[in-house]
């Protein structure tokens, strides 16, 4: 079974994916293909689709029983393990560990543990 989402897509594209696919919703085609011509498609809403976004799950022997592709899109399949897992990027692109410090410090309390109990000023 393939499920394909479209968004900001044209319209020749929908009509395109309409002869393989029914279209349940706007945006939204699903059907039974053969995976040639699942790969023929997506490469074909690859091509057509300039400015908007393209997501296509689809079923496969294994564990998780689908996987998925994505054109365009903010979120990214990740392998996590063996399971393919759709990631959404982290909405600060500065790491944690990169950070600066907060500018005021540690506490009194914390400075005393830190340095043997006497009072650090």
């Amino acid at each position: 079974m393939v499920v394909i989402v479209l968004s900001a897509c044209p319209a020749g594209l929908r009509g395109h994916l309409t002869r393989w696919l029914l279209e349940i919703s706007a945006g939204v085609f699903v059907g039974h293909v053969s995976t040639r011509v699942r790969d023929l498609l997506w490469l074909n809403v690859c091509e057509m689709t300039k400015g908007g976004r393209a997501l296509m799950v689809f079923g496969v022997p294994g564990e998780q029983r689908m996987d998925f592709r994505v054109h365009n899109h903010h979120w990214t399949p990740t392998d996590f393990d063996g399971l393919t897992l759709i990631m959404r990027p982290a909405s600060d692109p500065t790491p944690a560990a990169t950070q600066e410090p907060p500018s005021g410090g540690w506490s009194a309390a914390s400075k005393r543990r830190k340095f043997g109990g006497r009072p650090i000023r």
